[in-house]
């Protein structure tokens, strides 16, 4: 990036824009969690295999953003935007309609396929115009508006399913991608002028992918991101099943639980945000790592016990929730520092493996034989300790490259 735009400053507006785009993923996980015990019942499985389609739209994250990215490098952000958000609006008419539960699972792949595209132009749209310090401030802005999703969401889906059935939240999704869709078209500028873009062969994307991921520069804060941010899927793929069959609460109850932990995902972004000038980003991405590190012992530990308490519960899952406010951000801003015209491909990358982490984490949970708390706990404290050691090596990255 040019010393031009360094240091460049952003409007308020473009941030809320770029989160609601980005907020629309949080909005289709965790706005039908409050409902999965009854979408059990009406296809009569569990509520754990019903969950099943949280690490399937995780699938169609994964896949959609690796699309997405190349494409927007060599096309611009705007037009794969529109293209996402219609895709989005279909596919949340078609899980309405759903026949049974692997219609389901396939209308919320292609759902997924469609709703990603905004995780990964908002990310490619920071990079196109701020430096390293201004993007990690505007990623924890986003982070700060974007959080309110997974507080509003369950308890949006659980004031909705007061009054009418579980097909009326993705009635409420259909009708969010649509004002989003209107968003883009009156509102979103393209960022990624035409003489900026890149002439992407369909040979040449794989070639830009392996030179992505061969720069250290790019490949460990994004191990960092991925590890630590899989975490957070973990909890969202368990929390039905912990909360709500093993420890009884309602669905009002389940979703102020929700809401608290994901209330601190704000309170550490925007700290986070304050401590830009006074805290460099590396040791503000160790400090959130340790955060989660911590909360998913504690997790583990209470999972070892029969019944533990609910407050020691909430406890870990708070720091472990809430410490992506320093985490994501921070190996977010760092890892999109150096790529240039290819954020795009770069953002995709990042966000497609970080869904990768939770399809998998989703998918193992199937296997684990312990209680929910513990099989949840064993997960995420494989995650977080996987994206602490990726911590430090950026920071022994960061120590050569001072040298």
């Amino acid at each position: 990036m040019s010393e031009k735009n360094a240091g460049q400053q952003y409007s308020t507006g473009w941030i809320m824009l770029l989160a609601l785009l980005t907020s629309l993923g949080p909005l289709s996980i965790d706005m039908y969690l409050p409902a999965l015990p009854q979408m059990a019942q009406d296809f009569n499985v569990s509520t754990q295999q019903i969950a099943n389609t949280l690490p399937a739209y995780f699938l169609g994250l994964a896949i959609g953003q690796l699309i997405y990215g190349p494409i927007s490098d060599r096309i611009g952000r705007k037009k794969p935007l529109y293209f996402g958000m219609a895709l989005y609006a279909f596919a949340s008419l078609l899980c309405v309609l759903a026949p049974d539960y692997w219609s389901l699972i396939a209308a919320r792949i292609l759902q997924a396929l469609g709703g990603c595209v905004g995780v990964v132009m908002a990310r490619a749209a920071i990079r196109d115009r701020l430096d390293v310090q201004s993007s990690a401030q505007a990623f924890a802005s986003m982070m700060i508006v974007m959080g309110i999703a997974p507080i509003l969401a369950p308890t949006i889906g659980a004031i909705i399913l007061q009054f009418f059935n579980w097909q009326a939240v993705f009635i409420a999704l259909f009708i969010i991608g649509l004002m989003c869709l209107l968003c883009i078209h009156f509102f979103f500028k393209e960022t990624l002028e035409a003489e900026r873009r890149l002439n992407l062969t369909f040979k040449q994307v794989f070639i830009l992918y392996a030179a992505i991921l061969k720069d250290k520069s790019f490949r460990f804060p994004m191990m960092a991101g991925c590890f630590t941010g899989a975490a957070l899927f973990c909890y969202i793929s368990s929390a039905p099943a912990v909360l709500m069959d093993d420890y009884q609460l309602s669905q009002q109850q389940f979703a102020f639980a929700f809401g608290f932990n994901a209330l601190g995902i704000i309170v550490l972004a925007s700290l986070n945000k304050r401590l830009v000038n006074k805290v460099s980003v590396i040791n503000r991405l160790k400090i959130g790592g340790l955060i989660q590190l911590t909360g998913a012992i504690i997790i583990v530990i209470s999972g070892l016990f029969a019944h533990a308490p609910f407050i020691l519960i909430m406890l870990g899952l708070s720091m472990t929730v809430s410490g992506i406010g320093f985490t994501g951000p921070n190996a977010m801003a760092l890892a999109m520092s150096k790529q240039g015209a290819r954020a795009g491909t770069a953002s995709a990358i990042m966000g497609s493996m970080q869904f990768a982490c939770g399809l998998l984490g989703g998918i193992l949970l199937n296997f684990l034989v312990w209680s929910h708390l513990l099989n949840m706990g064993i997960l995420m404290l494989a995650f977080t300790l996987f994206g602490f050691v990726a911590i430090l090596k950026v920071t022994q990255q960061l120590k050569l490259q001072n040298i």
